[in-house]
């Protein structure tokens, strides 16, 4: 059997699948109440098990839905050996891609009061966010004895990150209120630096 690339979203879903299995709703579910910890396409949760499983990496078998039979995922033993070695590997930083720091530093660019309104729809998002990584904590980590000690130090941290995250934009809207944010724009062809 090939040996396929594994990215960080392949040994994402080898995780979630877990020792229960999981399907491709249940990755879905997973996905939206965790988007604190990934972000990923809609399809990439169903395609991705579905390669892997191509791959020999997961099992997927029927099982009886609601209306029609749904896939069900089990890890394999080339599973579980291809996370004992990847679990190995160095663990780097978190990638981030913040668009709303971006849009701070904008400002002196732009009209603050502008930032500031389009930063402001953050505020319903980090509160959503909140609520469903409470909702895992409660509802869904006592599901998982075997893994809940785990889930909860996940749970923590999300929690003081999005936390963090209302804190910079309360200290963001503070700056941008104030004015002091934009400075004169540099005449055109005056040979100002590049923008940084």
């Amino acid at each position: 059997m090939s040996s396929p690339r594994l990215s960080p979203f392949s040994f994402t879903i080898l995780v979630l699948v877990g020792r229960n299995g999981a399907g491709p709703h249940d990755l879905r579910r997973m996905a939206e109440q965790g988007r604190v910890y990934w972000d990923a396409a809609p399809s990439q949760w169903y395609a991705e098990p579905k390669r892997l499983a191509e791959h020999g990496y997961l099992d997927a078998h029927k099982t009886p839905g609601k209306t029609h039979e749904r896939t069900h995922y089990t890890l394999t033993v080339r599973g579980r050996e291809a996370l004992a070695e990847w679990v190995k590997t160095p663990a780097a930083l978190p990638r981030i891609q913040n668009e709303p720091v971006v849009r701070l530093a904008a400002a002196d660019l732009v009209e603050p009061e502008s930032v500031r309104e389009g930063l402001a729809a953050m505020r319903a998002e980090i509160d959503d966010a909140l609520a469903s990584v409470r909702v895992a904590r409660d509802r869904f980590a006592p599901r998982l004895p075997h893994r809940a000690h785990l889930l909860m130090v996940n749970h923590r941290y999300a929690e003081r990150l999005l936390e963090l995250q209302r804190e910079w934009l309360d200290e963001a809207e503070a700056v941008l209120s104030d004015g002091s944010s934009r400075s004169s724009p540099p005449r055109s062809g005056s040979g100002s630096a590049p923008p940084g």
